[in-house]
């Protein structure tokens, strides 16, 4: 059985003076088009609300890389049938999070070296594009957000492995990608997202400095403020670069990432 979140939008009353009109009326008489503000709503069935949930559980690192998931488990967990979650497991296993080994079941994916450069060449690409949607709209919003981002990671200077300054640091890049204003971009994005986290909590240990991981960041903001699409795009580059090292060492593979430089 599917189950269904709804919740119904206002509807104007008889006495309300905007019931008549339509939002082309409404436009006209405020003189200017209206911003849109809230998202519509969207109806979530219990798979892709169960596949939400078990997307948390692994970017958290509750259910760590190649740890198994057990239906009987997970069902008696989020007190579930069985139909629902293995719709919501096969999702994760399309998206890779989840890998099924034949007669032992289903297992977290294990990042693995060829994985992460995976991965990496995958954001890269999504973000470099974002990055360049960003520049080329010139939103003085899209500046502010970046920099509050970074502001934020500043909370964390004197941690830089830690819980905190990587949560930051994954806000500032989901940041950019959603003012690049692409619908794809940020689906292929968040499909990642997952992934990122997971490289993100290995690479707690590597940063010696909060300073240095902040200027980085820094770096892309002021670049971006300039409207320099070319200099953004190298630091980009660089720092997605200099997070594959960190993970997989100096070894020719961490150099895959320039590759995709055009």
């Amino acid at each position: 059985m599917t189950v269904t979140m709804k919740v119904d939008a206002e509807t104007p009353g008889p006495d309300d003076p905007g019931a008549s009109q339509t939002p082309v009326h409404q436009r006209k008489q405020g003189g200017s088009a209206r911003r849109r503000v809230l998202t519509p709503l969207v109806q979530e069935s219990t798979p892709a609300i169960i596949a939400r949930k078990l997307h948390n559980a692994i970017a958290n690192g509750d259910f760590p890389p190649g740890s198994q998931l057990t239906e009987s488990g997970l069902a008696a967990d989020l007190g579930v049938s069985r139909g629902p979650l293995r719709e919501a497991m096969q999702r994760l296993t399309a998206e890779g999070l989840l890998v099924s080994h034949r007669n032992r079941g289903l297992f977290v994916v294990s990042m693995e070296d060829d994985d992460i450069r995976d991965m990496y060449v995958a954001r890269t690409a999504v973000e470099r594009a974002a990055l360049q949607q960003v520049i080329a709209h010139r939103e003085d919003d899209a500046v502010r957000a970046l920099g509050e981002a970074v502001e934020a990671m500043r909370e964390f200077i004197d941690e830089p492995n830690g819980a905190g300054m990587a949560e930051a640091d994954m806000g500032f890049h989901q940041t950019l990608v959603d003012f690049a204003g692409s619908q794809r971009l940020s689906r292929l994005h968040e499909t990642i997202l997952v992934e990122t986290r997971m490289c993100l909590r290995a690479m707690r240990g590597t940063y010696s400095s909060g300073k240095d991981r902040i200027a980085e960041h820094q770096m892309l903001v002021d670049a971006i403020a300039a409207g320099d699409a070319a200099a953004a795009d190298a630091l980009m580059i660089e720092h997605m670069a200099d997070g594959l090292r960190r993970l997989i060492g100096d070894g020719a593979g961490a150099g895959n990432l320039q590759a995709v430089s055009g």
